[in-house]
This record gives C-alpha cells, sequence and structure tokens, in this order.
C-alpha cells in the first residue's frame, strides 16, 4: 500500500503533525494522528514531548472537544499504537475503547517492548491496514528506528555549496555561501544537536565557536574535532579558550597518547584516541557509539568539509544530509568540491542517496536527503 490508498491523503496529513513533535519527544518517536469521518478530518493530534500523551490520546482528545464521536470515525496513525505501559497507559487499549473499529497505520513500531498493538487491535475486531505511505512514516521516524536498531545517535551532515557544487573557493573562502534564512537555519539545528562534529581542516581554517546563538538555549551542544593534527593547548582557538570542558577531539591512538594531547587534557579537554579501519580513516562507528553511550548524545552534527562528511556517509554512520545549496556559480575546477577523494569509473559506483525533501530557503535550495537502503 501506498499512495494510491484512499487514505494515503489523511496520512501525510499525519506526518506533518509528526513532524511538528521532532527533537522535543526523543528519545521517544514523533507520531501524528487524525480521526477521519465522511472523507473530512475531523480531529488532529501529535506527540509533543517525552513524556506526554502520546498522538492518538492528543487526537482523542481533540474528538472530545470539538463533539467528534470516535466511534464513528476511521484513525490515521503514522506509527502503530503502542501496546505497553510506560510512562503513558497503551494507545491500543484507549483506541478500542473509544470505540473505533477502523484504524490506517504508517509504519509498524520497530520497538520489541511497544510494538503489538496492531495485532490487539484485530484480535478484538477492529479492522487494521498497515503499510500506507510507508516510507514517509519511516522518514519522519528515523532518528528512534537509528536508536533501536544501532548504538549510534542520529548524525544530520549540513554542507552549504553553490549551485556548481563546490564549498568554498581554490583559496579556501567560503563566507558566506548561503544567505541569512540558511545560516539561521543552521542555528536551529545546532540548537536540537547535542554534539556538533566538524573535521580539523574546518577547525584550524574558520576558528569555529560551534554554539547555538538564539535566545533561550539552555545548554550548547558538545564541540568534536575529528584531526590527526591536534593544536597546541596554548593556540588561540575559540574552543580552546572558551569551551575546554565542552570540546572533545578524536584522534588517532599514537596521538592521543602524546604529550600534546596531555597538555589538552590538563585544560579539560577530552581527547579520544581511535582506531583506523582498512581504509585508514578513523573509527567513526565506535567514536559515534561513545557519544550516545558516554554523554546520552542522541542527536549530532556534523559541519566538517567534504572529506568528513565523506567518511560517515561510506561508513554508513550519518542518517541524513541536509545540503544547503545557494544560487550561486564559481565555475573554477580548482574550488573545493563538496565531496573529494573518491575514484568510481562507473555510475553504478556512485553512492546512492534518496531525495527525502526539498525546501526554499531564501534565495536557497535546502535538499533533505538520506541513503539508500
Amino acid at each position: 500500500m501506498s499512495h494510491d490508498h484512499p487514505f494515503s491523503s489523511f496520512m501525510l496529513e499525519a506526518v506533518a503533525l509528526a513532524e511538528k513533535g521532532r527533537w522535543a519527544t526523543s528519545p521517544n518517536p514523533c507520531v501524528g494522528a487524525v480521526l477521519v469521518k465522511d472523507g473530512q478530518t475531523v480531529a488532529r493530534g501529535w506527540h509533543t514531548a517525552y513524556g506526554k500523551p502520546h498522538a492518538e490520546i492528543e487526537c482523542l482528545r481533540d474528538a472530545a472537544r470539538r463533539g467528534v464521536n470516535p466511534a464513528e470515525c476511521t484513525l490515521v496513525v503514522t506509527l502503530e499504537p503502542c501496546n505497553h505501559t510506560g510512562k503513558t497507559p497503551p494507545c491500543s487499549i484507549a483506541v478500542l475503547q473509544a470505540g473505533i473499529r477502523h484504524v490506517v497505520v504508517g509504519m509498524m513500531d520497530p520497538n520489541p517492548v511497544a510494538q503489538g498493538g496492531a495485532n490487539f487491535l484485530r484480535e478484538n475486531g477492529v479492522t487494521v491496514e498497515t503499510g500506507v505511505c510507508r516510507q514517509e512514516c519511516e522518514d519522519v521516524v528515523d532518528d528512534f528506528i537509528t536508536w533501536k536498531k544501532t548504538p549510534l545517535p542520529y548524525t544530520i551532515i549540513k554542507l552549504a555549496s553553490t549551485l556548481d557544487g563546490r564549498i568554498a573557493t581554490r583559496t579556501g573562502h567560503s563566507r558566506w555561501i548561503s544567505g541569512e534564512e540558511s545560516r539561521r537555519r543552521v542555528h536551529e539545528l545546532r540548537r536540537h544537536a547535542d554534539a556538533v562534529i566538524v573535521g580539523g581542516g574546518t577547525f584550524r581554517a574558520d576558528n569555529p565557536q560551534l554554539t547555538c546563538r538564539l535566545e533561550g538555549i539552555r545548554r550548547q551542544p558538545l564541540a568534536v574535532v575529528v584531526t590527526s593534527q591536534l593544536p597546541d593547548a596554548g593556540a588561540p582557538m575559540h574552543l580552546l579558550q572558551q569551551r575546554p570542558h565542552e570540546t572533545i577531539f578524536w584522534t588517532p591512538r599514537a596521538v592521543a597518547a602524546s604529550e600534546k594531547a596531555d597538555a589538552l587534557r590538563a585544560l579539560g579537554v577530552r581527547v579520544t584516541g581511535l582506531d583506523r579501519n582498512c581504509k585508514g580513516r578513523l573509527d567513526l562507528h565506535t567514536a559515534l557509539a561513545g557519544l550516545r553511550s558516554e554523554y546520552d548524545c542522541y542527536h549530532t552534527l556534523c559541519e566538517g568539509g567534504g572529506m568528513l562528511a565523506l567518511s560517515m556517509l561510506e561508513m554508513n554512520v550519518a542518517q541524513e544530509l541536509e545540503l544547503h545549496m545557494a544560487p550561486k556559480l564559481l565555475a573554477d575546477a580548482q574550488a573545493r568540491p563538496l565531496f573529494d577523494g573518491r575514484t568510481p569509473s562507473t555510475m553504478e559506483q556512485a553512492l546512492g542517496l534518496r531525495i527525502c525533501n526539498v525546501a526554499r530557503s531564501g534565495e536557497d535550495v535546502i535538499l533533505t536527503l538520506r541513503p539508500r537502503k
């Protein structure tokens, strides 16, 4: 079942509702739900924050406020209703008690603790259809799927490029490729990230702060630098002078055992030694898993250059690529490309990505892509 299903448009509406809860619901999934009667949406709900009522409950409450009888409606929900008691009672029971006899589900729950709601409802005489707009429903909870199926945080790669795929001029100048609205979007991403990751080249060239400069920030994300060349402890770098206790360096094991690493640790900086994989690149899988297990990082944002981004994509440790493309042309073969370092001889050897969304951001276009699975 997909977009040709009679309830697909209502499922896409539920997906849009689910998106409203993104970030706030973690480590739970964001879910949207609508009640449909006579071809019209008559009630809506979404999971607004972790520990708050689930989407189905919010939708039923909305129905009560509007004087809608749920028993006369079809429930359309992006994720299978939960079937266990956690911070809230099972949604499957609430749906059954509301008298709903037809439920349309986007995707089954990947959480073995919560799954089973669809079968429970079927066993109690409710007609349950599944798989409607499944890809869109999976995309909206891709972070939750990552947390349940891997030890990794959900990592978004953010890059900005010109129309001809360049991230800087041949001299390294890159301010500013994207416009003001796109740059504000970066700070919105940082607001929700638990860690911001850059490569050593970006660290040395830009001397970044890697902070969110929007109002109302309760805490800043950790700053992570991936490099084989550690800076001197006395270097005039913002991360060392202003944020040493919030800064982590990922570096080869031998470098992590050096006196330079110890001098950084004396400042409060954390220096983590990593093994190299068969291609000689640092083991980012282990490093990212450590961010989640040791520092409770569930969302990470990679703002490094093309080499780090390519490494993440090749190692399958990044789940989303957000590309800010500006309507500018450098038309210089020596300008720095988005990605570099591979030598494919045929198009079949290209890394495959899937476009999930295209949006305007001022004069720029933001492409949201995910790796093909």
